[in-house]
């Protein structure tokens, strides 16, 4: 029986690999991992390791490798659809019942992911041939080795209407199903569908199996319609749940115990090839509430790496009213802005990954950007105003959904205020006005607990 893949990830998302292995072997926490002796080999010395962020265990003695459901096959010598059928009863996931249509449905999303491997195999190859030459110069300039092209099968796509058409036509492939996968653009008033991307630099975008599901397509025209161009959401492929590179870079984040969220296609190559694979970045649209939970699932506190202009603050503004209802306790979101209006990729061509390093290193909480989203030019000298910024902060900080972390927002918002009265009163008496940062904005860094401890002990 075949089962449909979020069923499955359901299963896993739900019963994590220590604790099924648990019940068999005994583990003790390594680090980010446990560790315990092999059920699968007598040992003296534990070689047996569980990871429950990339969701898999490993023997070193016996060199056994899998998931939840293998280790289930493995020791309890149980087929496949037995040892889903009991997890799946562990996890409280009933069971789907494939009808025909089903069945057919499942079918269709393999021959979708054919069709998207083959397209993306066809753009590798063009890339490497005369018409790719000014895709290659592209990629060249912007000084990616070609070990790093090859590593993520970037390519070019033909400018040619039917290039990819005619390609996967010959494989037997149909219209219809070319259509449905997002390669090529079609409908009632299109007589004859063509290829989505033309004359583009291609960027696979796969799934967190290493599939590759969709596409990302950088114009090499400067007069083209749109810059960058994505495959549209098709049975396969939703942008707002999905991360560019996250595949990759989930065992870089575990080991690192950090991930970092930035806005590009190119940032995140450019960041791999400096060091930091644990770079991600979302889908051309802004940070959805999905892709914060994909995000916690690689490391407790992403971070979201935006540039530091106003289009780069305007987005981390968006990003704070997103994450805010979804915190948890240990789950939140730190922010890093660059500087000089920089991107990741600017930065360490011109100054190296030590620079980019160092910005990683002035991360800001959420919180802190949360003041400074709705401080943003206020004059804060009367009690009215100040009663009004407090009253847009407590409104934010009540979408919070978890009631613990809530709290401690509450309190913080509390005295954090109270030390801002404190401050404009006693700088309005000396007839200074309010204290404001960059843009006229009162700055939340003139009231941090560091500060409170300054005018406590004044």
């Amino acid at each position: 029986m075949r089962y449909p893949p979020n069923f499955l990830d359901e299963i896993r998302a739900r019963l994590s690999v220590s604790s099924v292995v648990g019940r068999k072997v005994a583990l003790k926490r390594a680090g980010r991992e446990y560790k315990g002796l092999s059920p699968f080999k007598m040992e003296k010395t534990p070689s047996f390791t569980v990871n429950d962020q990339k969701g898999f265990y490993h023997c070193f003695a016996s060199g056994e490798h899998g998931d939840i459901f293998t280790f289930v096959m493995k020791t309890d010598g149980l087929t496949f659809p037995e040892a889903v059928e009991r997890l799946a009863e562990e996890a409280g996931v009933p069971m789907p019942k494939l009808s025909p249509r089903d069945e057919a449905r499942e079918d269709e999303r393999e021959r979708l992911y054919r069709i998207v491997e083959m397209a993306a195999a066809f753009f590798e190859a063009a890339l490497m041939t005369g018409a790719g030459a000014e895709a290659r110069r592209y990629l060249e300039k912007r000084g990616l080795a070609r070990e790093t092209i090859a590593s993520f099968r970037l390519g070019y796509a033909p400018n040619d209407r039917a290039g990819l058409r005619n390609h996967l036509a010959a494989a037997g492939f149909k219209v219809e199903e070319m259509i449905a996968s997002g390669m090529l653009i079609g409908g009632d008033d299109i007589p004859v569908a063509y290829d989505r991307f033309r004359h583009r630099v291609t960027f696979p975008i796969a799934d967190l199996r290493g599939r590759v599901m969709a596409f990302g397509g950088r114009a090499l025209d400067p007069n083209a319609p749109a810059k960058y161009l994505n495959s549209p959401d098709t049975p396969l492929f939703h942008k707002g749940f999905n991360l560019y590179n996250a595949h990759r870079a989930r065992g870089p984040a575990h080991d690192k115990g950090r991930v970092i969220a930035v806005e590009g296609y190119m940032d995140v190559i450019a960041l791999t090839e400096a060091g930091f694979g644990e770079s991600v970045a979302p889908l051309g649209t802004a940070l959805t509430e999905e892709q914060v939970k994909l995000l916690w699932r690689m490391a407790d506190e992403p971070i979201l790496c935006f540039d530091g202009d106003a289009a780069g603050r305007k987005a981390a503004f968006r990003a704070v009213e997103t994450a805010l209802p979804l915190l948890k306790p240990g789950f939140s979101v730190r922010f890093a802005f660059l500087p000089g209006g920089l991107d990741p990729d600017d930065l360490v061509r011109q100054q190296g990954p030590q620079a980019f390093a160092a910005e990683l290193g002035k991360t800001r909480a959420l919180f802190d950007v949360l003041w400074e989203r709705e401080a943003q030019e206020q004059d804060l000298s009367t009690p009215e105003q100040r009663a009004a910024f407090e009253a847009r902060l407590k409104a934010m900080v009540g979408k919070i959904g978890d009631a613990a972390v809530r709290a401690h927002y509450e309190r913080e918002l509390r005295e954090t205020l109270w030390a801002l009265n404190r401050t404009v009163v006693r700088e309005i008496a000396r007839g200074q006005g309010p204290r404001r940062g960059a843009g006229g904005a009162v700055r939340r860094n003139n009231v941090t607990p560091d500060w409170r401890v300054r005018e406590r002990a004044r």
